[in-house]
């Protein structure tokens, strides 16, 4: 028996994974050429008559976004990998947060009756009457 055929929502999986990474990438990059002023007149000529030290907005803006693109998109990839296709399909009827063995207040009851009815019974001694002191005169 052969494999269903994926669905155009599993192939396409992938580039989105591409896309979001790539839209953080550009956001870096954005971010980056507004922080080190790359659209002002004062940059700008310095880089124009060859005075500008370092690294200029642009390559710097352009490190940063693809160092943004890369490290977002192996983020995504291991967070996919993490999570069991088997999960993603399967409904999920109880708390997520509880563990499987647990089913909250209910089980908790009935556990405690569970122990009371293991328990050995065991008699208890009867309880001595107190001593009194004798009314003084």
């Amino acid at each position: 028996m052969t494999d269903p055929k994926p669905t155009r929502r599993d192939i396409l999986r992938p580039l989105h994974l591409v896309g979001i990474a790539l839209a953080c990438g550009i956001f870096a990059a954005v971010v980056t050429l507004v922080s080190t002023g790359a659209f002002t007149e004062r940059v700008n000529l310095s880089i124009a008559k060859g005075t500008y030290e370092g690294l200029t907005p642009i390559g710097l803006g352009l490190v940063v976004g693809g160092a943004a693109f890369i490290v977002t998109l192996l983020g995504l990839s291991m967070l996919i990998l993490a999570i069991d296709p088997a999960d993603v399909t399967k409904r999920v009827d109880r708390p997520v947060l509880l563990a499987s063995d647990d089913q909250g207040p209910a089980a908790e009851a009935s556990e405690a009756e569970a122990s009371e009815a293991e328990a050995p019974k065991t008699e208890a001694p009867e309880a001595e009457a107190p001593e009194t002191e004798p009314p003084t005169p």
